[in-house]
């Protein structure tokens, strides 16, 4: 698998940077996590993600999406909400949200 950042994006744009505490592999969650990138894949305006864990269970995903329609349209689906439903029960220890404008965006790609 090649990793890759998201690149390219104009602003302003909008992030939701989901950072998480859970165990490394808890039971369902790698199937649940595929199926939430298939459903936000599908919403108008998700310009995609990035994410990382550490080995102790600390974990940070970066959603992008072109505008606050996008990013509620994310929030509200029905899959989605009893997905975060189910991790709070039975997967994380805790997460924290936080959403973003973004008003300038730069990168480097040695490659």
């Amino acid at each position: 698998m090649t990793t890759r950042l998201v690149a390219g994006l104009e602003p302003p744009y909008y992030t939701a940077v989901f950072t998480s505490i859970r165990p490394d592999a808890p039971e369902g969650y790698a199937e649940t996590s595929a199926r939430m990138r298939e459903l936000v894949a599908d919403v108008p305006g998700f310009l995609g993600h990035e994410s990382a864990r550490t080995p102790g269970g600390i974990g940070i995903t970066v959603a992008y999406f072109r505008d606050l329609e996008a990013l509620d349209a994310w929030r509200l689906d029905a899959e989605h909400q009893a997905a975060k439903r189910h991790g709070r029960q039975h997967w994380y220890e805790s997460y924290s949200v936080h959403i973003g404008k973004v008003e300038r965006s730069y990168g480097f790609d040695k490659g």
